[in-house]
């Protein structure tokens, strides 16, 4: 058994993992704490605070008691507003607290992004343009090439997680750009387990979402590699081993 911890800000799409937890046909379990969210705004302040290293210590121990073996800040707006180097801070102080490897959404996508082996990325985002753009500078400074962001304009994550497989998909293919390699879908209130297959049978490439590479993101702290097709492209690059 492998167990995997998540602090979930709120409650939206939170649904996702255990979808998740039965497309990975495995001995995993994926244990979600939920922290404050403080005030539900995509704002930068407000990210800030939910991203506060107090914040996440508040659950940290809850998972320790879980048994979990890692664990993934499971926000995306929540990390990258902090920037490039404020993430890894802001994943440092987890880690101390928790006592355990962990990451945040937004690196998820950086290493997600990495081992699908490809750089030039398009944003479609929930988020307003300000804070849309946050996510494409956070990607630059990771070394990849931003060809396109989209922005949606939506303030809450409450009004996100009401969002259906039909909005999803009509975002990412308003999102998509003919020079990107893939598209990403950075926000972890938008459901999109269901609908990964076909996100990237209709955009004809690889899609990533939040809620699904920072599933991935916490296999590969606890180094597992899992072959889940229904998952889209990013479980399928690996080898189908399991322990």
């Amino acid at each position: 058994m492998t167990a995997l911890g998540f602090l979930y800000p709120g409650h939206s799409a939170e649904d996702d993992y255990p979808r998740v937890e039965q497309l990975l046909g495995s001995d995993i379990r994926l244990q979600i704490v939920h922290t404050d969210i403080g005030e539900d705004a995509h704002r930068v302040d407000a990210l800030m605070e939910m991203g506060s290293a107090a914040r996440l210590a508040a659950g940290v121990e809850e998972l320790r008691l879980s048994g979990a073996e890692a664990v993934v800040w499971a926000c995306t707006s929540g990390s990258f507003v902090y920037g490039w180097q404020g993430a890894h801070d802001q994943v440092r102080a987890l880690a101390l607290a928790a006592g355990l490897p962990a990451s945040s959404t937004s690196f998820a996508f950086a290493h997600a992004v990495a081992e699908l082996g490809v750089k030039r990325v398009a944003i479609g985002a929930t988020y307003p343009d300000d804070v849309a753009v946050l996510f494409s500078s956070f990607l630059t400074d990771g070394g990849f090439e931003v060809v396109s962001v989209r922005g949606s304009g939506i303030i809450t994550a409450a009004e996100v997680g009401t969002w259906g497989e039909a909005e999803v998909l009509a975002l990412a293919r308003a999102a998509d750009h003919s020079e990107a390699e893939v598209v990403l879908l950075p926000d972890t209130a938008l459901h999109t387990a269901g609908c990964l297959p076909a996100l990237e049978a209709a955009l004809g490439k690889p899609v990533l979402t939040a809620n699904q590479v920072t599933v991935w993101e916490a296999l590969r702290l606890a180094d597992r590699r899992v072959n889940a097709p229904e998952l889209g492209a990013l479980f399928t690059r690996q080898r189908p081993v399991q322990a």
